[in-house]
């Protein structure tokens, strides 16, 4: 009986109060268990979040010493991270999925361009560019070709390379861009015995050492810092950039305190001592081929892997007679070549093939040489490669008509149906030449070919049909890319050659952006306003 007690004490059920204490000491030991987990893993997120910050920032920071725009947040997390942060708890997940945008940093630059054919002579005392250069709205960048400044005999051509009017032309130019723009009466040129004064030019003995020198020796005068302009302004090497940012600084304080007063050229339209306009930034001749290029002296700071091109297409298609100089460089992210040449001559019938086959050969030909020092980079060695490009000079297209046919046209100022023989038109519709290439729409005289120190064509005044030009345009500026908008397409009235000088006025769009990030959305601009609207509604700057 006991043992039957015993068992049964054992087998007795529990009560209500020790079931009761049972379930809460169950729960409190499964609470205990969640919230051990429930710490851990908000210490996890914490640490997630900390260290994903982390690196966002660290991302953020590399990104701005590379000079490339910050990448957006809502490219960096995906879906799943962003629950870990609270910042984001209740916004549209939908807005977060658009990257920022960010715009390119477009600035617009003026560009004055002329072309003249000074048929051989040297400029005299008398002459004065200052009407021609000196244009409203104060260009910053003038480009400015020549041809024939020397007559293109053997000894120029085979021989030795005549440099002194070179020296005059610059001296001229440097002159009329940087004399005072609100005097009343225009500054006096350097006389001719200016250039044979033995104070201004080295004493040397050999005429070809002292053409040379004194050439180099101005340019020098008027120059930018070399340096400067041909090097690499776009390397990420922190001690380039410091090195650079040096120069810049030592150029701009030369130019605002006035050049070295040894210096020849100082005492003339307005004189370097008083600080300069415009700077010279390169120059180059080729036989009777000359070009120079001068800037703001504010923007030199912004070019950078400025090069210098020649190729020559005269006698037996290598001298220099004919052919072309280009000049290459970069202004902030944008690039830009500047072609100045001298094409075939002659009207006869199949010539205008002879300058197609000089231009295809100088697009071919030219090449530049490598300067760039950014890995990535690509500066282009081609003229074709560049973002904006303007051809000028004496390409020697004619009209493809008679004498007598042109002429009875001219007297009729029907320069339309004039224009529609025009070879360079022709050929370019045909697609021969200058493919893809634009040329303001033409609202002057033909500029070739005129009697001397005369309004009148040759024809007029010469009675051997031998020596009679057929008036024509050859004289022409063309560009090629985007963000190139044309102001003005005119030619001046100087009588100085048989050829009228021509010049244009462009604005231009640079990509300043930090890096350059905003050229994929700036390249594709074109121009704002239809070209026929842009150019001024006239003719000539006088009547026939």
């Amino acid at each position: 009986m006991s043992n039957l007690r015993s068992s049964s004490d054992m087998t007795k059920p529990t009560t209500s109060e020790d079931s009761v204490k049972s379930d809460k000491k169950k729960k409190s030991i499964i609470s205990n268990i969640f919230h051990r987990r429930d710490k851990s893993s908000r210490a996890l997120d914490k640490d997630l979040i900390s260290r994903r910050e982390i690196i966002i920032d660290i991302e953020r920071r590399f990104a701005e010493r590379r000079g490339l725009p910050e990448a957006s947040p809502a490219i960096r997390k995906g879906f799943s991270d962003r629950n870990y942060s609270k910042r984001i708890e209740g916004l549209n997940l939908s807005t977060l999925d658009m990257p920022k945008r960010h715009l390119p940093d477009i600035k617009e630059f003026r560009v004055f361009v002329a072309t003249w054919n000074v048929g051989g002579k040297p400029p005299n005392s008398s002459l004065n560019l200052e009407d021609f250069l000196q244009v409203e709205g104060n260009p910053d960048i003038y480009v400015i070709g020549f041809q024939e400044i020397v007559p293109l005999n053997a000894g120029n051509v085979l021989v030795i390379e005549d440099n002194e009017p070179a020296t005059k032309w610059l001296a001229l130019i440097y002159q009329a861009l940087n004399s005072p723009r609100d005097t009343s009466s225009p500054s006096q040129p350097p006389s001719d015995d200016y250039f044979k004064d033995s104070k201004n030019s080295p004493n040397v003995s050999s005429l070809h050492f002292f053409q040379k020198s004194n050439l180099k020796l101005l340019s020098k005068n008027f120059r930018a810092d070399s340096a400067l302009v041909k090097g690499c302004n776009c390397s990420a090497d922190p001690s380039y950039v410091r090195r650079r940012a040096r120069d810049i600084r030592e150029f701009m304080y030369r130019f605002e305190a006035g050049c070295d007063e040894d210096a020849p050229m100082t005492n003339f339209g307005g004189g370097m001592g008083n600080g300069m306009n415009y700077c010279l930034i390169a120059s180059k001749q080729m036989v009777g081929l000359f070009m120079s290029v001068w800037v703001k002296t504010e923007l030199v700071q912004h070019i950078g892997h400025l090069r210098v091109a020649s190729v020559g297409r005269g006698i037996m298609g290598c001298l220099g007679n004919k052919g072309c100089i280009a000049i290459s460089m970069s202004i902030y992210w944008t690039t830009f070549c500047f072609v100045c040449s001298h094409l075939a001559s002659g009207e006869k019938e199949g010539d205008e093939l002879r300058r197609n086959t000089d231009v295809t050969e100088i697009l071919k030909s030219t090449q530049f040489p490598k300067v760039c020092k950014l890995p990535g980079r690509q500066i282009p060695e081609r003229i074709l490669d560049h973002e904006r490009i303007i051809w000028l000079g004496d390409l020697n297209y004619r009209v493809a008509l008679s004498y007598d046919e042109t002429k009875s046209l001219l007297e009729d100022n029907d320069w339309d149906t004039l224009l529609e023989k025009d070879q360079l038109k022709i050929e370019q519709e045909a697609g021969r030449v200058f493919k893809g290439w634009k040329e303001g729409k033409i609202y002057f005289a033909p500029t070739y070919k005129y009697s001397q120190n005369s309004d009148s064509y040759a024809g007029e005044t010469v009675k051997s049909k031998k020596k009679r030009r057929t008036p024509a345009w050859c004289d022409r500026i063309l560009w090629h890319g985007d963000g190139i908008e044309q102001l003005h397409y005119i030619r001046g009235e100087s009588r100085f050659s048989d050829h009228r000088p021509v010049c244009a006025v462009f604005t231009v769009q640079v990509d300043a952006s930090l890096g350059g990030r905003g050229r994929k959305a700036f390249s594709g601009l074109g121009p704002r306003i239809p070209l026929e609207d842009i150019i001024p509604q006239r003719h000539s700057f006088y009547d026939f």
